[in-house]
């Protein structure tokens, strides 16, 4: 009995790991009448967790710093609402790789790559025209609420509010005039809420 569950076990997750390198491939392929007729499936298999591009042979550094920042708000009895502090969401992942010899993908890339889908899927406006715009902006949300979570424990939230904040990285030896800081203060998000 024991050798046939580990003989299933070893089938199923050989099988799910065919399917899924199939399914990656046909993502990064060039489109073919597989990913064009299967294209919806294809990407709710890869998105957000397997997502595949090729920076790392390429890359395309950032040419802006942002900090993005997380305020929360509370309803109170009466619906009088309570708005907390901003909270710097990127000088925490900052905090979190300085001084390791080894920092995590995630401490590096989480927040940053979220910011990045929300804008490429919604552009310069906050309405999300789509279900892959909508569940980016869920995952940008969710990161932030959790991550504010974390450092006020004792704070209970229902929304939550972010700011980002873009200073352009000046070009050395260029003699144009700086670009402006940008500032982009997001609408608030219904949260699960957090906290006690």
């Amino acid at each position: 009995m024991l050798e046939v569950a580990l003989r299933a076990t070893v089938f199923l997750c050989l099988a799910v790991t065919l399917i899924h390198l199939v399914l990656v491939f046909f993502h990064v392929a060039p489109a073919n009448p597989v990913s064009r007729k299967y294209g919806k499936q294809i990407d709710a298999w890869v998105y957000p967790l397997f997502e595949q591009n090729w920076r790392l042979f390429a890359p395309n550094p950032d040419s802006v710093n942002r900090q993005i920042l997380a305020r929360t708000a509370h309803a109170g009895s009466g619906g009088a609402m309570r708005v907390g502090p901003w909270f710097d969401l990127t000088a925490v992942d900052e905090a979190g790789i300085k001084h390791q010899a080894f920092p995590s993908h995630t401490a590096q890339n989480l927040l940053r790559r979220a910011w990045t889908s929300y804008v490429e899927t919604h552009g310069e406006g906050d309405t999300a025209r789509s279900e892959r715009a909508v569940m980016m902006r869920d995952y940008l949300s969710n990161i932030a609420a959790d991550r504010v979570a974390q450092h006020y424990d004792d704070d209970a939230f229902d929304f939550i509010q972010l700011r980002v904040v873009t200073l352009p990285v000046p070009e050395s030896g260029a003699d144009s005039a700086p670009k402006p800081v940008e500032n982009r203060l997001l609408p608030w998000w219904k949260v699960t809420p957090h906290g006690k």
